[in-house]
């Protein structure tokens, strides 16, 4: 009898920790405004976030005063939608030609130096997206110039890029490209990765050896016109995934714009079709809901989910481009002139 009586109190005890919380509400405060159109964050804790915004501007708000940095590139001001965190150093990817991408040092308060570590020109360069594993091996994606999507890696911690040719990459169709809407157009897990396109097709490109070989997936998501497609990917694990977008030009449209997969991308199940939030551009997993809750920003509002996309809420009309979590109750997101952090109750 005892030991039943521990059986059942482990399996309650058990049964109660794997339960994820449930958001009802969220707070949002301004940390930080300006005249920039910021896409990119990388938040670093509950108190400290990079961003990587337009006019050339690169910032880390720690505190009351945010430190800020205005990046030239020759006689031009360029503008930034992809950053990434190592350790020890920053990552910023400037969009449209020429793209730069630029180390900046980082002894956990401030940034001691900036170095161009990879330059690429040409008609139809433009980088959408960047972020590391680990901090030796990184990645950054772009729109295609040639007949496959642009794919740079590092090996070295961000010292220098190659460009993976296009004879070891899946083919893109005319019109195929990404967003460089929130800087989630990349997916990473464990030794995954997964990139998600936009335009003529939406589709899921996927490696399971950080970049070495790849295959691509086709996705039920809104595609055919030039702003349709995949805006937004993550995932929870090396299964559990979720892509997020629709038409950014009839963004209340709610059909085609969100689907889940459980086999690793491979397969893709479109998520409360015709129902819950139409257009967003950054979608994420809450962290501990055991893949089940979503929060997913646009411009119209921010939605949340605690069934894996099932039924959604409209928690706020506040319009954002990008969200990023650092635990399960704090968030940092990008929008239009700010910054903000997130309180989820």
């Amino acid at each position: 009898m005892k030991f039943l009586s521990f059986l059942l109190i482990v399996w309650v005890f058990f049964s109660c920790s794997e339960k994820s919380k449930l958001i009802e509400q969220v707070d949002i405060e301004t940390i930080f405004t300006d005249s920039l159109s910021i896409r990119a964050i990388a938040p670093l804790d509950e108190n400290r976030v990079w961003f990587a915004a337009n006019k050339g501007m690169i910032g880390l708000l720690d505190g009351e005063t945010p430190k800020l940095a205005t990046v030239k590139y020759e006689d031009s001001l360029l503008h930034f939608r992809a950053i990434a965190t190592t350790k020890e150093d920053v990552f910023v990817l400037s969009i449209a030609n020429p793209a730069v991408l630029y180390k900046i040092g980082f002894n956990g308060k401030e940034a001691t130096h900036i170095e161009e570590v990879y330059v690429e020109t040409g008609e139809k360069v433009f980088y959408d997206a960047m972020a590391f594993w680990d901090d030796k091996e990184g990645i950054a994606m772009g729109d295609p110039t040639e007949n496959c999507l642009s794919i740079i890696v590092t090996r070295d911690g961000g010292n220098t890029w190659t460009k993976i040719d296009c004879s070891q990459l899946p083919k893109t169709e005319e019109g195929e490209a990404a967003f460089a809407a929130s800087n989630t157009n990349i997916a990473l897990y464990d030794t995954h990765v997964w990139i998600a396109s936009g335009g003529k097709r939406a589709r899921v490109f996927h490696s399971g050896d950080r970049g070495l070989t790849w295959e691509v997936f086709n996705t039920p998501i809104l595609q055919g016109k030039p702003m349709t497609g995949i805006y937004s990917i993550r995932f929870y694990d090396e299964k559990v995934g979720v892509i997020f977008g629709g038409n950014w030009e009839q963004k209340s449209f709610n059909e085609g714009n969100k689907a889940i997969t459980y086999d690793g991308g491979k397969t893709w199940k479109l998520l409360a079709n015709g129902e819950g939030p139409g257009y967003r551009s950054s979608v994420d997993f809450v962290p501990n809901s055991n893949g089940k809750g979503l929060v997913a920003v646009g411009s119209p509002g921010i939605s949340y989910s605690a069934d894996a996309g099932k039924t959604w809420k409209e928690l706020s009309q506040e319009g954002l481009y990008s969200i990023e979590f650092v635990n399960d109750s704090i968030a940092f997101g990008s929008g239009q002139n700010r910054i903000v952090k997130l309180r989820f109750y």
